[in-house]
């Protein structure tokens, strides 16, 4: 495989960037088009529900500093979209009319909010949490508001609301499910995120759906519960989750996955010669499992942006990680390592729930497929020693022996 000419990354969040620069670090000396719609350059996504969104920060966490992609000769546009993938010419246009040749292509286009389609869910002033202008407006907001009230009991909406009630407004979550954070984490351990917010004020409307938003003009003013209730509100942020941006890759003819993807192989490479996909889009077929796998951690992001740089240059290596995240919500600071399925995988604690400081534990058939360590932090290698390893141990080892040994 000929070292590639030139070679374009559409998306320049985390997986983008990080690919660019890591093309540099292992001595690409070719043509690098980066390209984003942000106006900003790069940067991570986890403190803008953090550290931003409390006001311990006013940046977030750049990926490379403001010289970098000059000083490495990575052109970067920013502020435009790419419209149109020509796969037989080779060809990326956008829409500042640019047209820009490829030898090999990155998609890294990452995820958008999604949106309740009811009634009221164009009024102006419904906020999501994407980008670092939604985390800079939404922490403006909060120091205001008097009554919040978030929609989705996810990441994100847990989140938020720690920051909103650490602002000294009254909130209120809202969510179809019986416990926030349940499809990832089970009932029993979804259980002590709740009754961490409920000890901090928040206010839970579990199992309801939204039948709409009030408001006018001006702006939301409340969101109606298919109950009939009505929950007023100077700030509604909508957290029910985000929906890869593949509209590009559909339009090329790139394979979609079941789960709204872009096909990739173990390698990340998708169908089409020299087209590459990583990030929140990539369903990549993971060894590890078996199948296809879509993430959208920020680890994932960076870890596959560093990953394909390697395989643009002629490696055929498989991306082997598994997913990882973190989360801070008040004083419970907690990392996620793994895929578990929580309503058929067996679930082991080591620790105490009640205290909120524990190890997590998901197995299946014996074999350890996730582990979240909450307000513990010795026993991070170990943990990901057992899960990548998919280590083989009962119960009792788990509760009781020194992880260290089981890996």
């Amino acid at each position: 495989m000929s070292e590639p000419r030139k070679i374009v990354i559409v998306g320049a969040g985390l997986a983008g960037a990080t690919a660019a620069g890591t093309l540099r670090e292992r001595g690409y000396a070719g043509e690098i088009l980066l390209l984003g719609t942000d106006t900003h350059r790069p940067y991570e996504l986890p403190p803008l529900s953090k550290g931003l969104l409390m006001g311990n920060t006013d940046e977030p966490d750049w990926v490379h500093d403001a010289g970098f992609y000059e000083e490495k000769d990575i052109a970067f546009l920013s502020g435009v979209t790419a419209t149109k993938i020509e796969l037989g010419s080779r060809l990326v246009h956008d829409d500042a009319g640019g047209e820009h040749r490829f030898d090999r292509l990155v998609l890294a286009t990452g995820s958008e909010p999604r949106s309740l389609p009811v009634p009221g869910g164009d009024l102006p002033g419904l906020r999501t949490l994407r980008t670092l202008d939604d985390a800079l407006a939404l922490r403006s907001a909060f120091k205001d508001a008097e009554q919040v009230v978030i929609v989705g009991a996810g990441w994100i909406g847990t989140e938020a609301a720690a920051a909103a009630r650490e602002h000294g407004a009254e909130v209120t979550v809202v969510d179809q499910v019986g416990s926030p954070l349940l499809a990832v984490l089970g009932e029993q351990v979804s259980d002590v995120f709740k009754d961490l917010h409920t000890a901090h004020g928040v206010n839970w409307r579990l199992g309801e759906g939204v039948a709409g938003f009030t408001g006018g003009s001006d702006g939301v003013t409340g969101v109606r519960l298919q109950s009939g209730d009505e929950l007023p509100a100077d700030v509604v942020l909508v957290a029910v989750g985000a929906a890869p941006r593949i509209d590009l890759a559909h339009a090329a003819g790139l394979e979609l996955s079941d789960d709204g993807g872009v096909c990739a192989d173990a390698g990340l490479r998708t169908a089409a010669p020299d087209v590459y996909a990583i990030g929140d889009i990539a369903a990549h077929f993971h060894p590890r499992y078996g199948k296809r796998v879509r993430v959208e951690h920020w680890s994932n992001a960076k870890w596959q942006g560093e990953h394909v740089a390697g395989n643009l240059l002629g490696e055929n290596e498989p991306y082997l990680k598994s997913p990882y995240f973190f989360s801070d919500q008040y004083d419970l600071g907690c990392e996620y390592r793994g895929l578990a399925d929580p309503e058929t995988d067996q679930l082991v604690v080591r620790g105490d729930l009640a205290a909120r400081d524990f190890t997590a534990f998901w197995t299946r058939d014996g074999q350890v497929t996730a582990a979240m360590n909450v307000n513990q932090w010795d026993d991070g290698d170990a943990l990901k020693a057992l899960v990548d390893g998919r280590a083989t141990v009962t119960a009792e080892q788990l509760e009781t022996a020194d992880l260290k040994s089981l890996g």
